[in-house]
């Protein structure tokens, strides 16, 4: 198969003037021009129950964000925070849906934030993407600074734990979770990606500043981000993911490891244990899964709970006391 229409198979399943004036003769009556304003501004209007949708240009793209405050945090000092991001392709709304953190978020006291990523033109495919680089090289979007100031946007607004900024995503947004966790980490405490990797680009860039909790959700079965990674497109093997980030965090070389067998699957837990700060890189692995979301119905867990239960027990200091 050429590597045009390898390509073509992969993604059928992926879903920026100063202007002078002349000084006037009156030099005490003159007023310096005061320096073009940088700061970002939004613009927020309901979007459901406890829901905004937040709009915003930055570097020139038009782009929003979908944030759920919970009821149940108004007391709160302050709350921590996890970033939801979508697949190539997808949106918000749409990741919103399918993982529906909200209820979890108004239990668990923790706000959600659904960004949308922006539109990519590409040689051989085009969607709402995460720059990441592998399928996505090309791209100018700078998205670790975007969700940077998505940060600086909300700590505005809302009363949020700054040691507690966690990411998820699933597919691309799982990439751009590892992305964040090697280019923002002096933010990011934690990360969680389903049906996600690493491309070649973030591997061979990563410099995170702390022992990072890491949680992969891998189908067995996945062809569109396989288990095994995709060299012609630059996407890293789960294997070559966790070695990298267990050797990161000095965790122990070997994973304790535990089979629960369905009736017609069954699911791998790998935990890597004794690493700095004592931190976690944990995997799921199910053997009947491909490219989705689980839930606990047809896949035995539910990547929307594990994803919070996992990612909560951590500060950007390691594990919580």
């Amino acid at each position: 198969m050429s590597t045009l229409r390898h390509f073509y198979f992969i993604f059928i399943f992926f879903l920026m003037s100063c202007g002078g004036g002349g000084e006037s003769s009156d030099s005490s009556k003159s007023t310096p021009n005061p320096p073009p304003s940088t700061e970002i501004t939004e613009s927020c209007v309901e979007y459901g129950s406890n829901t905004k949708k937040c709009s915003l240009t930055h570097n020139a793209l038009d782009r929003y964000y979908i944030i759920y405050v919970p009821e149940s945090g108004a007391s709160e000092a302050s709350m921590p925070v996890l970033f939801a991001l979508h697949g190539y392709g997808s949106t918000a709304e749409t990741h919103k849906n399918y993982t529906n953190f909200q209820p979890l978020a108004e239990t668990s006291k923790f706000i959600v934030i659904y960004p949308q990523g922006s539109y990519f033109q590409g040689a051989f495919t085009s969607g709402n993407h995460w720059n990441v680089g592998s399928w996505t090289a090309g791209s100018t979007a700078d998205d670790v600074d975007f969700i940077n100031e998505v940060i600086d946007l909300v700590s505005k607004k809302e009363s949020i734990n700054q040691n507690r900024l966690y990411s998820s995503g699933m597919s691309n947004g799982g990439f751009m979770s590892y992305h964040l966790a090697c280019n923002l980490s002096s933010r990011i405490a934690a990360i969680a990606s389903v049906t996600g990797s690493m491309s070649k680009e973030t591997l061979e860039n990563c410099s995170p500043s702390h022992p990072t909790p890491i949680l992969q959700i891998h189908g067995a079965l996945d062809v569109t981000v396989p288990f095994n990674g995709d060299v012609t497109i630059n996407m890293e093997s789960i294997d070559n993911v966790f070695n990298y980030w267990t050797t990161y965090n000095s965790c122990d070389p070997i994973p304790s490891l535990i089979v629960t067998d369905y009736v017609d699957f069954s699911v791998d837990y790998q935990k890597y244990n004794n690493c700095l700060n004592n931190v976690k890189v944990e995997l799921y692995k199910i053997s009947s899964m491909g490219h989705t979301w689980p839930g606990k119905n047809n896949y035995g867990i539910s990547a929307t709970e594990e994803v919070w239960n996992f990612v909560s027990q951590f500060d950007i200091y390691g594990k919580i006391n």
